[in-house]
């Protein structure tokens, strides 16, 4: 099975967000997902690389690190910050709630990302950082395709 791995790490400065969603983006398009698809990858990338900045990081800025493994038609996406943790994994996973309402957030970050991807998870430790795991099936994937010939 076709196997293939991306590492990034970059500051938590809001102008990352964008180039981690486009490299994230160009590095899934060797499974040539459709419109669709590449714009919910581009979502949960945004999604989790802005919580890092303004939740993980909010007074001093760290590092974000992001992971993206592909493999056959499935794409395993891990973001993890060493910022502040979050106190109430559980409270915080609930629509609409934000811990930063100073900010004008939604608090739909997670909730969004679930909607996107086959498979949700989320760690954290007050202190010690976040760290989101993704994955996402393709449906129009050429290597699927290739290796049935």
């Amino acid at each position: 099975m076709f196997e293939n791995e991306m590492n990034l790490s970059f500051l938590s400065l809001s102008e990352n967000e964008s180039f981690a969603r486009v490299a994230v983006a160009s590095f899934v398009a060797q499974l040539d997902p459709t419109l669709e698809e590449i714009n919910e990858v581009k979502t949960v990338v945004s999604e989790a690389v802005t919580n890092s900045i303004i939740h993980g990081y909010p007074e001093k800025n760290g590092y974000i690190y992001l992971n993206c493994k592909i493999s056959g038609d499935r794409m395993e996406l891990i973001i993890t910050d060493h910022g502040i943790g979050i106190k109430d994994l559980e409270q915080a996973q609930q629509p609409l709630y934000t811990s930063r309402p100073d900010l004008e957030r939604s608090g739909m970050g997670f909730t969004i990302m679930e909607s996107f991807v086959d498979q949700f998870h989320v760690t954290s430790e007050e202190g010690n950082g976040t760290t989101i795991h993704m994955v996402k099936y393709f449906k129009t994937s050429k290597r699927a395709i290739y290796s049935e010939v």
